[in-house]
């Protein structure tokens, strides 16, 4: 069975001090006062306090006529007197008594629908109370959903931004890759032409290939730190994408709580977006690499063809 909350003692000082305010002692106002509890139990407790603190005042009773008294007084009457002066008698007593009863049932009737009225009067006043209280919380709830909504938005857009930044990303390396294809069929054939030469000029070959091994470890030492550039970058940009997924995650779990981390998911996608800007040059600067190995490339074939073509022109001139 569940302990009663609050004792009889402090509903009747709720009570007592109701009655001095001068305002009307309704179960829900002793609710109030005493700051909870059952708003029926309150008031049946102030009602036997009440109820005990009345004494019962006695009525006087009515006299006999003076009939009767004489009668009563001489012992010389009839029998028959006495008992209709007991019947006036009896019937006295049993008019007052429904009277009374009649008086007090009156009484009672209107101290209850007088004290149903300040019950209901109290009830209205919680539930007025309670529905302002309600139309709040339904407005800080609206309030949240807006702000769920703008975080929503806002991961979304960087979502856009980070699909752009991947497709930019593939579309270097894929052109990294074509040039350092294009940059090995290059040397394949500066190879083949070597070779094709080593039977003619065998003494200007030796020195022509040990220039050519120099040249091509050189671009193959800076086609491989190409590759470790776009390693790099790669490792920058799975980072940043990570790091911005993470702050997608966090945004959406915090967006309900307070407008400052709204404010930290805006600061996080200005760094995803340095971030981006930061693998921007890093691919730059990669396609610049590889457009100075092209050319170191291109240098090396004019010097092998401005070699090759030297004996030949020596030759023709010792034939003429």
């Amino acid at each position: 069975m569940r302990p009663v909350e609050f004792t009889p003692e402090a509903i009747i000082k709720a009570g007592q001090d109701l009655q001095t305010a001068g305002r009307n002692i309704t179960g829900f106002a002793l609710r109030q006062k005493v700051g909870g509890g059952n708003p029926s139990r309150l008031k049946q407790v102030w009602d036997e306090h009440q109820a005990s603190q009345t004494t019962a005042v006695p009525e006087p009773v009515a006299e006999l006529p003076v009939e009767v008294a004489e009668v009563v007084a001489s012992v010389s009457k009839a029998l028959t007197d006495r008992i209709a002066a007991l019947a006036v008698e009896l019937n006295d007593r049993a008019v007052k008594a429904a009277d009374r009863r009649v008086h007090e049932v009156v009484r009672s009737a209107g101290e209850q629908r007088a004290q149903a009225e300040r019950e209901l009067a109290d009830a209205a006043e919680t539930v007025d109370d309670l529905e302002t209280k309600l139309d709040e919380l339904q407005a800080g709830v609206q309030g949240l959903e807006i702000k769920l909504t703008e975080s929503r938005t806002t991961a979304q857009s960087h979502a856009v931004e980070l699909a752009q930044v991947r497709e930019r990303l593939t579309l270097t390396e894929q052109t990294a890759k074509a040039a350092t294809e294009q940059h090995a069929a290059e040397l394949a054939r500066m190879n083949a032409a070597a070779e094709t030469e080593r039977t003619r000029y065998q003494a200007e070959s030796a020195q022509v290939r040990a220039e050519a091994a120099a040249e091509i470890q050189a671009a193959h030492a800076a086609t491989e730190a190409a590759r470790a550039d776009l390693v790099k970058l790669q490792a920058k940009f799975e980072a940043a994408d990570q790091s911005h997924q993470e702050q997608r995650k966090t945004a959406a779990a915090e967006a309900l709580r307070t407008a400052e981390q709204l404010t930290k998911a805006e600061a996080d996608r200005d760094i995803a977006r340095t971030e981006a800007s930061a693998a921007r040059e890093e691919a730059a600067k990669t396609a610049g690499k590889l457009e100075a190995t092209q050319a170191q490339a291109d240098g090396l074939m004019q010097t092998l063809a401005a070699r090759q073509e030297a004996p030949v022109a020596k030759t023709a001139a010792k034939k003429s």
